[in-house]
């Protein structure tokens, strides 16, 4: 899975283990109408935790998909898994955890394309770069590097395939212009967040979910925010100042070099999971034929 075809966009897409169901529908229908959807953009991963992992972070897993089921999804149509393994806060007693290590060993001895984590922690980084080496990495956006040398250093580390910036960094276009181009293959641009640009307690809350993949009793982080309240709202992360559109990935990105595009939401709907695909992925005219595609499977339950 290299990424670096040019002109071609590749999309790393939420809820591996969270949206099974929806994809099973989606994943055919996109092979077989490929008419449906834009020539130049290609799904190149999924990423996503199943529920009770102690090594998740980003989002409190919640998928209670089979991990043999994803993989086996993944692979007929050749994209790549990767395991959200980006708890902040682990300790050395955390890494002999018996369900994350059997994941790792599942995902690592998967023939085919080649499957990855998001990882935040060094600890676990060096864990699993040594006993499942088949796995690659990439650097998780929860480690919230606001500073673009900080980022920078991120990007020429030899573990990292792949290296996600905060979202903040999104429209730095000269400094991101001026990267050689082996970087810009590894950079990939969180495009839809819809947390305020101007958050300053992004890394708490990232926290706080880590204490409570790892069971610890606290409280839920409050977002203060304004419009925090309202929850996750496409229409919302459109007007961010970060906020990545389909015409910027085509007019700006792929002509500065920049191949690769997260798109955030595994704690969310997959009604709004549909919306992303529909508006990353779908040519406009054919948005209500797929949308109608979807919603019409009856094995389908989107809310």
């Amino acid at each position: 899975m290299k990424n670096t075809e040019k002109n071609i966009a590749y999309f790393h897409l939420p809820g591996l283990f969270e949206f099974y169901d929806l994809y099973s529908v989606f994943l055919p229908l996109y092979r077989e109408h490929r008419e449906y959807f834009y020539d130049r953009f290609e799904i190149a991963s999924v990423y996503g935790a199943p529920a009770d992992c102690i090594w998740g972070g980003g989002r409190v897993g919640a998928g209670e998909c089979k991990a043999e089921d994803v993989l086996a999804l993944m692979k007929e149509y050749g994209i790549s898994s990767r395991l959200t393994f980006s708890n902040s806060l682990l300790r050395p007693e955390h890494l002999t955890d018996r369900k994350c290590n059997a994941l790792c060993e599942l995902f690592a001895a998967s023939k085919g394309v080649r499957n990855g984590v998001i990882i935040h922690s060094e600890l676990l980084l060096e864990h699993i770069k040594n006993i499942y080496p088949e796995l690659y990495f990439v650097s998780s956006t929860t480690k919230v590097q606001t500073d673009f040398d900080e980022f920078l250093s991120e990007t020429k580390r030899s573990e990292f395939k792949y290296v996600v910036p905060d979202f903040r960094l999104n429209k730095q276009y000269d400094k991101l212009a001026a990267l050689p181009q082996v970087l810009k293959d590894k950079v990939e641009f969180l495009c839809n967040e819809c947390c305020s640009f101007y958050c300053k307690d992004r890394k708490a809350c990232y926290e706080n979910v880590s204490r409570k993949n790892l069971g610890e009793s606290c409280e839920d982080h409050i977002c203060k925010a304004p419009g925090a309240e309202e929850g996750y709202r496409f229409s919302k992360a459109m007007k961010n100042p970060a906020f990545i559109s389909t015409d910027d990935i085509i007019n700006t990105y792929l002509p500065l070099g920049f191949s690769n595009f997260k798109i955030e939401g595994r704690g969310l709907g997959s009604a709004v999971i549909l919306e992303f695909l529909l508006y990353y992925l779908t040519k406009p005219e054919y948005r209500l034929t797929v949308r109608e595609e979807i919603y019409l499977d009856s094995m389908l339950d989107l809310f």
